[in-house]
């Protein structure tokens, strides 16, 4: 096992801790923002790509798994080599990677930029560079990777956008990385949030992102997850 691996254990335990005494403190607060003033045009295509990091991939999956128009959220890792694209490795933090998560999204249901707005607002803190929550390293990093020029510029101007407009407490620190691979994680971290609900980082860290998300943005909340598992056994009929 991983020291990374066993650090999230720590962690754990030492929050499942602080929960029976009380003193635990949940995931960040979501923060209301407005919609992005620029996003992508229209699109005919079935299907649209976006890919983002933001701390332990568990929570920004089960973030997305739960947005109306997402067809797809599956955890990975991007930023480094095919080599290095396995959890063990990840973990030590000296990869380039990422925990990432790749969004398939039909666009005529969910733009990218409402995608983005999820993302800035309930799946993670965009002022925190390389930590979220209790987890540490440029592993956790913030950050996004464009699939495609069009996604920049909308991804910049929307960052430039709520910088001006100071909805933060502190500057947004996300950083855009263009041109590297997605690579999926192991199959234990699919639907990892929703196959273990009582998991102690869950409860504390992820759990109280999905009900921000039920709260800031209602309209697009489904209660039922889209799950990689169901699409791996659709696939297989």
């Amino acid at each position: 096992m991983s020291s990374s691996t066993w650090a999230r254990l720590r962690i754990a335990a030492a929050f499942a801790a602080l929960s029976v005494m009380g003193c635990a403190q949940g995931a960040e607060e979501a923060v209301v923002i407005p919609a992005p003033a620029v996003d992508e045009p229209a699109s005919d295509a079935a299907t649209a790509v976006a890919v983002f990091a933001g701390g332990c991939f568990w929570g920004v999956q089960g973030v997305y798994q739960h947005v109306e128009g997402v067809l797809k959220a599956v955890s990975g890792y991007a930023g480094g080599a095919k080599a290095t694209a396995y959890y063990e490795a990840v973990g030590e933090g000296d990869t380039g990677h990422a925990e990432t998560v790749q969004v398939t999204y039909d666009p005529s249901k969910v733009t990218y930029g409402r995608l983005l707005q999820i993302y800035f607002s309930v799946a993670h803190d965009p002022t925190q560079l390389n930590r979220q929550g209790p987890d540490h390293g440029t592993q956790y990093r913030s950050t996004i990777f464009p699939v495609n020029a069009q996604q920049r510029d909308v991804a910049e101007k929307y960052i430039a956008q709520l910088n001006k407009a100071h909805v933060y407490h502190a500057p947004i620190v996300t950083t855009l990385e263009d041109g590297k691979t997605f690579y999926p994680a192991e199959a234990y971290h699919q639907d990892f949030l929703f196959n273990n609900p009582r998991y102690p980082y869950i409860v504390i860290n992820d759990l109280p992102k999905v009900a921000n998300l039920e709260r800031v943005f209602p309209d697009i909340y489904r209660a039922k997850p889209v799950l990689v598992s169901a699409a791996r056994a659709a696939a297989a009929r």
